[in-house]
């Protein structure tokens, strides 16, 4: 067996090192951005532009990853153990603990050390109202975290491990894309972070996951280090939290949701323990809503714009991953021709015009009327839900009824398997 050691990805750059393709800076002062600033500012009475030592460890962050899980895979996985003796390994601790793991490899000893103690800020209270505030959003948030991500395939950071691993373009992408939204639905669900959950396991296999993907990527020579950071990095992975918080938190008031400020931060709480879990662990993280703005202004600003084809591949490969399969039985086809024109709606509707222009996309009318109408029958919903006794308990069972069936019309019976990638498309 192979000893512990630090894995060679936490060694491309000296401390303090950020990636040239971080472009805040010399975006910063760009009148239409300084515009937009003030626009905010008189709006929400405070200042969305971050301090420069926020965005500094940010930056910094793009050469972060997860030393304590990789050091368990380069031990097992990438070693003589191989994947899946290691896989076996990680499922019995899962399942039963790490004392049922008998002499069990001092990486995985480590890994479950972190992985089952409490972080000193949590407070499960606030993590679980954070779920409930998750799980209220419904089928949409999984459409909307989709879709503001295809705004981000803009960038190579995020694109290219997605690219190159193939999972989410050409004919894989409908099958990543649910593996995506069933982590989303087991993180969320009551109880499903807790010692021995589904969502705290899927949370785990999505991490050594990840790891997997970095350490191949980080051994091809097109990966340029030195412009991107390292792949699947804290600073990447903490704007995906962001991308199940504050961001549909206020975007979803346009679809008629009314999501208060202290609930965006019960989310903030939640995606943030769910990041512990997946070793996203920056000291930096927004701790309220004022910094989740501040955050996410230094994201939007920092962008390079350089992921060319390889981010057009990914945001075109989106929507026809839902086009209904030919010889499909009818009642099910009746379904996905609904449901593939819902998304075509949606994405047509969150999406920037231009970005939506800029590629080969689906016609967006009629389709995009759909969000704008329903809007006024879930205001109306939510202002019930907000005011009558009982009905948040009731408005909360329906929206999970309402997923999980979603998510079985996508793909049966079948489980997500949140396997390592074993080979890379090219």
């Amino acid at each position: 067996m192979t000893s512990a050691k630090v894995p060679a990805t936490m060694e491309v750059a000296a401390a303090g090192t950020i990636p040239t393709e971080f472009r805040y800076w010399e975006r910063r002062d760009d009148p239409r951005i300084q515009r937009a600033r003030r626009a905010w500012r008189r709006v929400f009475r405070f200042d969305p532009q971050p301090s420069d030592e926020l965005v500094r460890a940010f930056g910094e962050a793009y050469y972060q990853a997860d030393p304590v899980a990789e050091a368990f895979v380069d031990e097992v996985y990438l070693s003589d153990i191989g994947p899946k003796a290691g896989r076996a390994l990680l499922d019995r601790a899962l399942a039963h603990g790490i004392d049922s793991v008998p002499d069990a490899p001092p990486t995985l000893i480590r890994l479950f050390e972190e992985f089952e103690s409490a972080p000193a800020w949590l407070d499960p209270d606030l993590v679980a109202r954070g779920a409930t505030v998750f799980r209220r959003w419904g089928t949409s948030v999984f459409s909307f975290a989709t879709t503001s991500t295809l705004e981000m395939y803009s960038e190579s950071s995020i694109t290219k491990p997605l690219s190159y691993a193939g999972g989410y373009a050409g004919d894989k992408a409908h099958k990543r894309q649910l593996e995506t939204v069933r982590f989303w639905i087991d993180v969320s669900e009551p109880g499903g972070l807790a010692p021995g959950a589904r969502g705290r396991q899927t949370a785990m296999r999505v991490r050594i996951m990840h790891v997997f993907i970095r350490r191949k990527l980080m051994q091809r020579p097109e990966w340029d280090t030195a412009a991107w950071g390292v792949p699947i990095s804290i600073g990447d992975a903490t704007l995906t939290l962001m991308g199940g918080s504050v961001v549909p938190g206020l975007a979803l008031w346009s679809i008629g949701h009314q999501t208060t400020i202290r609930e965006i931060e019960a989310t903030l709480h939640f995606w943030r323990y769910v990041g512990h879990l997946l070793g996203v662990q920056p000291a930096w993280y927004p701790q309220n809503f004022r910094e989740s703005v501040q955050l996410m202004f230094a994201a939007f600003v920092k962008r390079a714009y350089t992921a060319g084809a390889d981010g057009e591949e990914l945001v075109e490969s989106y929507l026809p991953a839902f086009e209904p399969k030919p010889n499909t039985p009818w009642p099910k086809r009746i379904r996905d021709e609904f449901n593939y024109r819902v998304q075509i709606g949606y994405t047509a509707f969150w999406l920037p015009p231009a970005t939506y222009a800029r590629h080969h996309m689906p016609r967006r009318f009629p389709w995009v009327l759909h969000p704008i109408m329903q809007a006024p029958l879930v205001f109306g919903a939510e202002t019930l839900r907000r005011t009558v006794p009982g009905l948040d308990a009731v408005a909360d069972r329906v929206q999970r009824h309402r997923r999980e069936q979603w998510y079985r019309n996508e793909v049966g019976d079948r489980d997500a398997e949140f396997t390592p990638v074993e080979e890379f498309r090219r």
